[in-house]
């Protein structure tokens, strides 16, 4: 079972901090595109049985730009074509959505064409930190636009919380991680703003307020232990979840699994191989090629993809996986690690090693000196 991602491009504008790929497009552009995926979708269908791989698929998503405004009937379209080319039966089916008045009708229609879980950008729950970051919906219409998700039958919802943002106080960040708890929701995805080069943050990144390193890491912290403390357990470096609504589609990412990505800038991996397709809507409308990008599901990718969750690696799974090779690997890391366990970063035993919460703070640099030589 391999998992499936759909990139919709489009967006009404462009967030200060985002550097995902995402254009506007007027209705004409969109069909165009919809038709495109549909076809895109028969012949990869196609393909991957002419190699002998069972075209099956088991979760759907629909990431962004802003997927809604693809409009639900396109949606439901695609939906459709992917359930007849790939199966998807039982399938973990997720459309993004940036909040907005008047989704009832749209969530009422794409619930019916089967998707059965949707990510909300909420961000934050105060609309001063809204309008710092950018963005053009307010804490009442994200309110609003749970609301509707759930009276179309949604009950597998997630929330997108950004911390550290321009403005934010650690008290602020709690009393927005407070009311997602408050509301039910079982999956929250708590990332820490990231500056990107070539963002209009990073152009004035020198006068933004921003908190230090001491105060991100602490608010991090904080937040963390306040969704833990709710039932939302962390089971990724910015994800929590009750038990049984971790993300299925993006653990399919961070366990080495295959999974096949349509649209600009969608990545792939597959038969061992990853590629993707260019950031250009036009060149993907025209003659859709992916990119070779090298091979993929190496045993440095498993650990490094493995150590950004919560239940970490273990020497039975690398060694499953890889042989003497993993095993020798687990028993290179293990002599690393005992510095890191006494500081509180790492967890480990002759059988298992994973990063704590405070581990996740420094994960890059704590796997680079955990990797074998």
């Amino acid at each position: 079972m391999i998992g499936l991602y759909i990139h919709v491009p489009f967006c009404n504008g462009k967030c200060p901090y985002c550097d995902f790929y995402s254009v506007a497009g007027d209705d004409s552009v969109k069909e165009a595109y919809t038709q495109v995926l549909e076809k895109q979708l028969a012949f990869w269908a196609e393909k991957l049985a002419q190699e002998g791989t069972p075209p099956k698929a088991d979760t759907l998503y629909f990431g962004g730009g802003t997927p809604n405004l693809l409009g639900a009937s396109r949606l439901s379209r695609l939906i459709r074509k992917a359930q007849e080319c790939f199966g998807l039966e039982k399938a973990e089916i997720t459309l993004e959505v940036n909040p907005a008045s008047q989704l009832d009708d749209f969530f009422r229609e794409v619930f019916q064409a089967g998707a059965n879980r949707v990510s909300i950008g909420l961000q934050s729950t105060h609309n001063t930190e809204l309008k710092a970051l950018g963005r053009r919906h307010t804490a009442e219409q994200a309110l609003a636009t749970i609301d509707a998700a759930r009276w179309a039958g949604f009950s597998n919802l997630s929330l997108d919380l950004m911390l550290a943002t321009p403005g934010q106080t650690t008290g602020s960040a709690l009393a927005s991680a407070a009311l997602c708890a408050e509301l039910g929701v079982p999956h929250v995805s708590a990332y820490l703003l990231k500056v990107e080069p070539g963002t209009p943050f990073w152009e004035r990144r020198t006068a933004l307020t921003l908190p230090n390193e001491d105060e991100t890491a602490r608010r991090y912290l904080t937040v963390g232990a306040s969704l833990e403390n709710a039932g939302l357990k962390q089971y990724e470096i910015s994800n929590f979840a009750w038990p049984g609504y971790e993300s299925r589609h993006n653990l399919k990412y961070w366990h080495c699994e295959e999974y096949l990505g349509l649209g600009p800038g969608a990545h792939s991996y597959l038969n061992g191989k990853r590629f993707y397709y260019p950031r250009d809507l036009s060149a993907f409308l025209q003659s859709p090629t992916p990119v070779a990008d090298g091979e993929g599901g190496t045993l440095e990718e498993t650990i490094l993809l493995g150590l950004r969750l919560r239940e970490g690696i273990t020497r039975y799974g690398l060694e499953k996986a890889f042989g003497e090779e993993g095993r020798a690997a687990f028993q290179a890391m293990e002599k690393k690690c005992r510095l890191y366990q006494s500081a509180g970063l790492l967890e480990a035993d002759e059988n298992r090693m994973a990063l704590t919460p405070q581990g996740f703070l420094v994960s890059n640099s704590l796997i680079a000196e955990l990797l074998p030589d």
